[in-house]
């Protein structure tokens, strides 16, 4: 930045005075926001309009404006260098459309961006739109980069390994039968691609749940906001204290290895596989962070009455022997009279609710990340988002892992939830795949395109300029690429 401002003060004379020449005042026309350049009445005092920001200051006696590129003092012009710099590192981003998710679609949309955030948003000529540079995107959908609230990128490796078909309680025991089969750098070398899918197709951050934490240098080497839900299991309750204690230590280790943006908190795996001693704890700590919830059959019969496959998968794992007695009641309610529910919990999936469980959930303020794909493929069933909606329940979407979908591409859950539920308004699909994400893992710069936020943005590309935004995002056929912006 020293540099650029020497060359450009050695290349701009100062113009100390009001430009006179039709060169100057057609140069500077050019390079000032139309907005800014204003005149000054004698006796009336620097006129404000059209200045964002109404500076108004008194310097030596004499009055004076601030520009945004600028400084008039006394009817006479002093053109900073650093303002040119600014003007020409910024960057104007258009295409067919241009959908802020903080307000209506745009058509022929326009998106300002300097240092790396949004400066401005609108069309062609709308007020305050600065001059800069245009790159014309073509024909398509501008858009904020998509959130990934629910997923493990340590299971990558199981891509395309395991039957889907199986039911629920076989897919769980053929993950633990996969420990011990892949090496630790074949797991964070899939960690690894999987990152560079998610950068390369549009996405900007994830809730990633880890056990291991083993591929936490990854995400910090990449782009991705994350947060990483160290996830706890441990059914006898005789293990709550020593779970706990390691994962605090867990923590310690790789805290050097954090960033700005990428951070790891605590989380339950499950009501089911965690004991009412650990989730106690968690909650005492104020978590925890995120939790799978009302998932399966399985796990509703396991709470309501000890029924289901889950029984007998504890019984394998030496675990038949713990004494539980089943609350009667849904996993909802259950996680609820823990203190498990709170503002800042993720939870994946909530399939298995009632109305009195969405009431619950919305009241509590609960983030619920729906994985439709997931659930799908592991016959689960099918959350019901149109209640949810109506019941007032923040909702993001998560993909899951590769271990129970195809790809970790999260408008692909979008578009499978506008085939379930054709009445769903796509802005509220769209919503979920971005904002809603973004606010469920506490990313508030994320998620929309507005003034201020980071131009973390997605693209939609488009053979012709869509008639409208919605349908070519959620046909199935569009593939979102990452926009690199100033």
């Amino acid at each position: 930045m020293l540099a650029a401002r020497a060359s450009l003060s050695l290349a701009m004379p100062s113009v100390s005075t009001a430009p006179t020449s039709r060169l100057e005042r057609l140069t500077l026309r050019m390079m000032l926001p139309p907005q800014t350049v204003r005149t000054e009445r004698r006796g009336r005092g620097p006129s404000t309009e059209g200045n964002p920001s109404g500076v108004r200051a008194t310097q030596n006696g004499r009055r004076t404006v601030a520009l945004e590129h600028g400084l008039r003092q006394g009817g006479r012009w002093t053109w900073g260098a650093s303002a040119i710099v600014r003007s020409l590192a910024m960057e104007i981003l258009t295409s067919s459309w241009v959908l802020p998710l903080s307000r209506p679609p745009l058509r022929d949309g326009r998106v300002a961006v300097h240092g790396g955030r949004v400066a401005w948003v609108g069309r062609a000529g709308d007020p305050g739109e600065p001059h800069a540079t245009v790159r014309d995107l073509g024909p398509g959908v501008l858009l904020p980069g998509l959130v990934n609230a629910h997923t493990h990128l340590e299971l990558s490796h199981l891509s395309g390994r395991l039957p889907f078909d199986g039911g629920f309680v076989p897919w769980v025991e053929s993950i633990v039968g996969s420990r011990g089969s892949f090496t630790d750098e074949e797991v964070r070398s899939a960690a690894g691609d999987a990152i560079g899918f998610l950068e390369e197709r549009g996405t900007v951050a994830v809730g990633d749940v880890s056990n291991a934490l083993g591929h936490v240098d990854r995400l910090s080497a990449s782009r991705l906001s994350a947060v990483v839900f160290l996830e706890l299991l441990a059914w006898d309750p005789a293990k709550a204290e020593s779970t706990v204690t390691w994962a605090e230590e867990r923590l310690a280790e790789v805290a050097p290895r954090l960033r700005p943006g990428l951070e790891v908190r605590l989380a339950a795996h499950a009501p089911h596989s965690v004991s009412p001693a650990l989730l106690g704890l968690l909650a005492a700590r104020g978590g925890p962070a995120a939790i799978h919830l009302a998932e399966s059959p399985d796990e509703s019969a396991f709470l309501a009455s000890g029924g289901g496959g889950w029984p007998a998968f504890l019984e394998k794992r030496g675990l038949g022997r713990v004494p539980f007695s089943p609350p009667g009641t849904s996993p909802v309610r259950y996680a609820d009279g823990l203190g498990v529910l709170h503002p800042r919990l993720v939870a994946a999936h909530g399939v298995q609710v009632d109305a009195e469980d969405r009431e619950r959930l919305a009241r509590r303020g609960v983030h619920v990340v729906l994985c439709p794909r997931s659930n799908r493929n592991l016959g689960v069933g099918t959350a019901d988002v149109p209640a949810f909606l109506a019941a007032g329940v923040r909702l993001a979407l998560g993909t899951d892992s590769l271990a129970s979908v195809e790809t970790l591409d999260v408008l692909d859950d979008a578009v499978l939830l506008r085939r379930q539920f054709p009445g769903l308004d796509p802005a509220a699909l769209l919503r979920m795949a971005t904002l809603g994400g973004a606010e469920a893992l506490g990313f508030e710069d994320l998620g929309s395109i507005a003034a201020g936020k980071r131009a973390a943005l997605a693209f939609a590309a488009a053979m012709s300029p869509p008639a409208e935004p919605y349908e070519i995002l959620l046909s199935g056929e569009a593939r979102l690429r990452a926009v690199e912006a100033r």
